[in-house]
């Protein structure tokens, strides 16, 4: 076996190992132990990102419209893009259905790795799900704000961490995954936690949740 293909499905199983592990580590969202002392769950709060125009972007610019928000990055082998199509079709399904309640969603991508994911970066890569696909990346510091807002765990992964001599030794500084959970988070009009949606739910199950939750204007 050749030393890129080797490297290549090493990458996919270190992604799946990662996310797993994550899944396992990290408290579900909404649990009692991440409830707020009024009640609600202690998940998002204000940021200041960038969108693939090279706009500034705050929650308040979403004011009014639900939030369907994950976290990742775009060079994620394959845990973000599937959870990512998953997001587009679950409001495709939405459309269908309930075409009033789907227009009140916007789904949002947020990257965990602005070192590689600049503007126009996100700007490819978000075209190929939703049309409406919203991509927001910026600085270390304003991706760091953003993801503790919502409670979400990401590390940069070297290859020396996972790969053999061999296979790392052919992977230059810039070639590195991200460990990090998956979580869709559901937020509302006015900016506060409604739900989530874990990694490998179906879109079917995602569109059924953001029905029974989302109200039309």
């Amino acid at each position: 076996m050749s030393t890129l293909r080797r490297s290549l499905l090493v990458a996919v199983a270190v992604a799946a190992v990662l996310a797993a592990a994550v899944a396992a580590w990290t408290l579900a969202p909404g649990s009692d132990q991440e409830r707020s002392a009024s009640g609600s769950a202690a998940i998002g709060g204000p940021f200041e990102l960038v969108n693939t125009a090279g706009e500034t972007v705050t929650p308040e610019d979403f004011d009014g419209r639900y939030r369907l928000i994950y976290f990742g990055y775009t060079y994620c082998p394959d845990v973000c893009p599937s959870s990512l199509m998953d997001m587009s079709r679950a409001l495709d399904r939405l459309a269908e259905t309930a075409p009033a309640k789907a227009k009140r969603v916007v789904p949002i991508f947020i990257t965990i790795d602005p070192q590689r994911d600049t503007v126009e970066v996100m700007r490819n890569y978000v075209e190929n799900f939703h049309p409406r696909m919203v991509g927001l990346t910026g600085s270390e510091q304003q991706v760091k704000t953003a993801a503790d807002a919502y409670r979400v765990y990401y590390e940069k992964v070297s290859p020396e961490q996972y790969y053999d001599s061999e296979a790392a030794a052919d992977r230059s500084d810039a070639d590195y995954l991200m460990a990090h959970s998956s979580y869709i988070f559901l937020m509302g009009p006015d900016g506060e936690y409604i739900t989530n949606f874990k990694f490998k739910q179906t879109p079917a199950e995602i569109a059924e949740g953001l029905a029974q939750h989302v109200e039309p204007q």
